[in-house]
């Protein structure tokens, strides 16, 4: 591995892995997200029981509708992207798969025995037709909790943890963290969730991200050992 104290080495390592398998990663990936809106559509359209709208919190009442917050809410699908490019190996990116599926297969479970819904803000959308788009595709359902911030919190995690591996300086560590509050924060400045539907998917994504390695390792060493 390169010499963690250099900030050139650790820009080649991560040239170098971007460069390595991007093309398989951008298909894997366009694959994973047909077969994953596909799922997410069909229950948010088909509800089985009864939809539950979410309370709103000081928290919504205080973060107004913000136009902008559409461009760091779509930044989402080019952020869950960096984790997958930078890897090194398909051992690795089967792990990652891996966690996606079961984080996706937790959201998608809560979805169906309790589908939920965010009160309609009183915005006239067709004032602002990016958001407008948003809203006719997504209907602010499926909403507790937000998979838009739990895949943010996976991806902070592994970002955060190859960016360590690779050396790379504290500044990129620290724009990983922005970035990902951007995205979260955009899920409320949108209208797109409420405050809980935020916190349960942050604490969704950071649960998975983080206990999903260490249950594998149990049981690698128990399978070891046996």
């Amino acid at each position: 591995m390169s010499n963690p104290d250099s900030k050139a080495d650790w820009k080649q390592l991560a040239a170098s892995r971007l460069r390595s398998h991007w093309r398989a990663i951008c298909l894997g990936s366009t694959a994973y997200m047909v077969v994953f809106f596909a799922v997410y559509f069909w229950l948010l359209r088909h509800p089985v029981f009864h939809v539950t709208v979410m309370p709103l919190t000081a928290l919504d009442r205080w973060i107004g509708f913000q136009p902008w917050s559409i461009v760091p809410y779509v930044s989402l699908w080019l952020y869950v992207s960096l984790a997958p490019l930078l890897l090194q190996d398909p051992g690795e990116l089967l792990f990652y798969l891996r966690e996606a599926i079961i984080l996706s297969l937790i959201g998608f479970a809560i979805f169906f025995f309790w589908p939920t819904a965010i009160p309609k803000p009183d915005i006239n959308w067709a004032l602002h037709p990016s958001v407008d788009f948003l809203k006719s595709m997504d209907a602010s359902g499926n909403a507790c909790p937000s998979l838009h911030a739990a895949f943010a919190a996976m991806s902070f995690v592994w970002l955060h943890r190859l960016l360590r591996q690779m050396g790379a300086p504290v500044l990129w560590r620290v724009l990983n963290f922005i970035w990902c509050v951007g995205i979260l924060y955009s899920t409320l400045a949108t209208k797109q969730h409420v405050a809980i539907d935020l916190e349960s998917g942050v604490l969704l994504g950071l649960g998975v991200a983080i206990l999903h390695p260490l249950i594998t390792s149990r049981w690698s060493v128990q399978y070891a050992d046996s």
